[in-house]
């Protein structure tokens, strides 16, 4: 499937992160209406804590929000380099999603263990509401990198060889982040190269989402 891109750019990092936080309120409202329940895929990296921040300030029905992560790195649960640490202090431990709706990526195990019991979950989710994702200087995108290949049929991944530390990883594939109402990829910072090959449709790993509803890239660069 060819992937459909919509590019968002924003003059300034505080308005990429009011506008990916009213997505993410747009998409809950959206959700609950229509299911009863809100299911997030979170991403990490720097640029969508901003949003996360904010997220934390609202007033939502919290306890209707399901909680997952795109990838996560295989780290003591307490190490402060772990996607689920950061966003739980910036803000899920800061509002009142049950914590058994909050599905933390066990990498801890080690890469092949947390994939397999990952797995699990996210085949027990379904089809997700929002997908968020960062994407790296080298068009990286979760702990999909380039030059790696997996079974594409797969739902998460074991990554070792991590071309950043920690080599080893726990991430959802591309076929399980595609399968999304809606994906957006936050981007801020020096990633000029990656978005000019990403525009010439490049082979990176964040042009291999391709949820039917296209892709929405919020950008401040």
């Amino acid at each position: 499937m060819t992937q459909i891109v919509n590019w968002k750019p924003y003059d300034s990092i505080d308005a990429l992160a009011e506008a990916a936080c009213q997505r993410v309120v747009d998409a809950a409202a959206k959700a609950i209406a229509a299911n009863g329940a809100f299911k997030l895929v979170l991403a990490g990296g720097t640029a969508p804590v901003k949003a996360y921040q904010l997220l934390a300030g609202k007033q939502e029905d919290w306890s209707k929000w399901h909680i997952y992560y795109g990838d996560e790195r295989c780290l003591p649960v307490d190490d402060a380099e772990r996607n689920s640490l950061v966003a739980e202090q910036k803000w899920l431990d800061l509002v009142a999603i049950p914590k058994n709706q909050i599905h933390r990526i066990p990498a801890e195990l080690g890469a092949e263990a947390g994939a397999a019991a990952y797995a699990d979950e996210v085949a027990n989710a379904g089809t997700f509401d929002l997908v968020l994702l960062g994407m790296g200087e080298d068009g990286h995108t979760a702990s999909l990198f380039p030059g790696h290949v997996h079974n594409l049929d797969e739902l998460t991944h074991a990554v070792h060889n991590s071309p950043k530390p920690p080599s080893d990883r726990v991430s959802m594939s591309a076929k399980a982040l595609s399968n999304t109402a809606e994906l957006i990829f936050i981007v801020s910072g020096a990633k000029h190269d990656a978005l000019a090959a990403w525009k010439n449709k490049e082979d990176l790993p964040v042009t291999h989402l391709c949820p039917a509803t296209g892709v929405d890239v919020l950008l401040c660069v």
